[in-house]
């Protein structure tokens, strides 16, 4: 149990989630959500990103605070619709189980690894770039350094 692990990248998927927009919904009935009427087959995209960053459902949005996930039970399968990183409901990503598993594998692994710097021209840039996924602005060029003394030991 790497809590600790699981927290950052609940973290990293909140803050960047994979496909911003989430599956398309289509109303079998006009419906009245917030105010807004919504027409009967009218095509409806719901943006997680910025639910996600939303100052009246998170404190400090912005910033990455991994220790939020600490002290609530927020996870992705619950019907709470301020974190959607694998959407919500019948059309929940498939993959959930398998990815979180990949997801931590990586992380995990890197973190245990490798120490990491970024070289001493690269200026860290969070930005992204919007689209059908998630992008950075500017690639991220970091720097492994082996914590283990034997390389035989990563092969």
């Amino acid at each position: 149990q790497l809590v600790y692990l699981d927290a950052v990248i609940k973290e990293t998927l909140r803050l960047h989630p994979v496909a911003p927009l989430l599956l398309p919904h289509v109303p079998s009935e006009t419906t009245i959500i917030g105010g807004y009427t919504i027409p009967k087959g009218c095509r409806v995209f719901i943006n997680a990103w910025a639910m996600q960053r939303d100052l009246e459902l998170w404190d400090d949005p912005l910033r990455f605070q991994p220790e939020r996930f600490l002290a609530t039970d927020i996870n992705y399968r619950d019907n709470n619709f301020r974190y959607l990183p694998f959407g919500s409901g019948r059309r929940m990503c498939v993959g959930i189980s398998m990815a979180k598993k990949m997801a931590a594998l990586l992380v995990g692994s890197l973190v245990h690894s490798f120490e990491w710097r970024l070289s001493e021209e690269t200026k860290l840039n969070l930005e992204d770039k919007f689209g059908l996924v998630l992008k950075k602005t500017k690639s991220l060029v970091a720097i492994p350094i082996a914590r283990l003394p034997n390389l035989e030991q990563y092969k």
